[in-house]
């Protein structure tokens, strides 16, 4: 009888079958061979806040009217609904949990089951001091999310933002809390091994690359862990590379092994103030990333998070805001050049850019075109100039007023007074609100942008919810 070998290395045991007299049927059945180690791609981008308005207004900045972000060459876009399941105008928890999980969650909850309560009967947030479960009995459980589930299936997987790793955008993907401020809680839901270590990492995130190191280190070694542990070492022992600086972060290997990198003590700086000697930009962290992720010769799921667009909208600071969002258009480019490089024509791969809200930014007035913003030439950040006459557009008191405004914020001037060149070139101005609110200017509800690129992005149009998006992701690599 004649067989075809499957395994070379059990030839011999034919052959000495054979020569005795016996049967290759006799032979011991083959080994199944391993599973293949999964070869699709999905790099998710977050865009903190970036609303409509601020994206027209950071391309406006960047390149002009007639100019073009990387964002804006995605073939297939959408237009997103953002709402959660108990708020209009939506917080980041539930709306970046929603794209990570499909479930629709309250605001503050970081990916738990739709009835989950960040509050208790009172009212009171359960948290305490950084740290928090969920104390109710039948409040909420986990739900999957994509990182978790691509983890299953032995992809690569990691998380990479501009704020600290443990804040809500980046936390959804790998943490369960009731209440997203619990930074030491979901500190601790990273380090492999360790109490409170979400065990549905496996042998943990691959990469991991932000801010935000105090919740890793205990008070006497200036952080605010309450529990005596430095997360830092346990990285370490857990088989993580690990970096606190610039020049460490620029040794990380790039071979497949495990990285962490937490480079300041809460968020990093926002991109107008960063030091590179101290800090690398997203695009920087973005590609390092890629590199680690593609060496370990095996399919990945990356987030993204440009994170600082969402506070500098808050302290209604549009120029740090909109220079953010060219940082993180600046990341997309990077990461398309070297996915192009890894996966040409992105077969295999699929790329999804989008915000988790809105905020309240506007443009006013008439205004003629600017151009691009350059040193002293304010551009979109400075005065409406009436396109019919070029003159300065004048409020009831005859005022001038700029060109982006906010719905509310931190300042509103009950006697408005004439807005300078020299004013304007500060880069902490702060644009004006219609509201004054006591503490930070508050996200819209508007919908946001989403663009898709590469592997199944045909199924990202029209409109969705974000909830929706979890899907499509799932639909695009086969998951199931």
């Amino acid at each position: 009888m004649t067989h075809k070998l499957l395994y070379p290395a059990l030839a011999g045991v034919v052959a000495l079958m054979a020569a005795c007299g016996g049967s290759s049927d006799d032979a011991p059945p083959p080994v199944n061979p391993p599973a293949p180690a999964p070869q699709k791609n999905v790099v998710f981008f977050l865009g903190d806040g970036m609303g409509i308005t601020t994206l027209t207004a950071a391309r406006i900045y960047s390149v002009g009217e007639e100019g073009a972000l990387t964002i804006d060459s995605f073939p297939d876009t959408a237009f997103v609904h953002t709402y959660s399941r108990d708020g209009q105008v939506t917080d980041s928890a539930p709306s970046m949990a929603a794209y990570m999980t499909g479930v629709k969650m309250n605001n503050e909850v970081i990916s738990m089951s739709a009835e989950t309560s960040a509050v208790d009967a009172q009212g009171k947030a359960y948290v305490n001091k950084e740290d928090s479960t969920c104390p109710v009995a039948g409040n909420g459980t986990p739900v999957d999310t994509i990182l978790e589930l691509m983890k299953d299936k032995g992809y690569g997987t990691g998380v990479v933002s501009t704020t600290r790793v443990t804040h809500a955008t980046p936390a959804t993907t790998y943490s369960h809390v009731c209440h997203r401020d619990a930074y030491n809680t979901i500190a601790a839901a990273l380090v492999p091994g360790g109490a409170g270590y979400n065990a549905r990492l496996g042998d943990g995130i691959d990469v991991v690359l932000g801010g935000g190191i105090r919740n890793f280190l205990p008070s006497d070694k200036g952080g605010r862990r309450n529990d005596g542990r430095d997360l830092t070492a346990e990285l370490v022992k857990a088989n993580y590379t690990f970096a606190a600086t610039r020049a460490q972060f620029d040794s990380l290997p790039t071979d497949g092994s495990k990285i962490a990198a937490l480079l300041t003590s809460g968020d990093m700086s926002y991109d107008l103030d960063r030091d590179p000697a101290k800090e690398p930009s997203l695009a920087e962290m973005t590609g390092k990333a890629i590199d680690a992720l593609a060496a370990k010769k095996k399919g990945f799921f990356l987030m993204v998070e440009g994170g600082r667009i969402d506070h500098a909208l808050h302290a209604t600071n549009a120029r740090r805001a909109l220079q953010d969002t060219v940082a993180f258009d600046n990341a997309i480019k990077t990461a398309l050049d070297k996915l192009e490089a890894i996966d040409p024509g992105l077969k295999n791969t699929l790329v999804v850019v989008t915000a988790d809200h809105d905020h309240t930014l506007q443009m006013n007035g008439y205004a003629a075109r600017t151009g691009k913003t350059e040193p002293g030439k304010p551009g979109v950040l400075g005065l409406v100039n009436n396109y019919t006459d070029g003159k300065a557009a004048t409020d009831v008191d005859g005022n001038n007023y700029t060109i982006l405004g906010f719905g509310n914020g931190l300042k509103r001037l009950d006697q408005r007074g004439t807005i300078t060149a020299e004013m304007l070139e500060d880069p902490d101005y702060l644009q004006e609100a219609v509201v004054q609110v006591s503490g930070s200017e508050t996200h819209g509800g508007g919908d946001v942008f989403l663009g898709a690129k590469g592997l199944g992005s045909e199924n990202f149009r029209g409109t969705l919810t974000n909830n929706d998006v979890f899907g499509l992701i799932k639909k695009a690599i086969a998951l199931n």
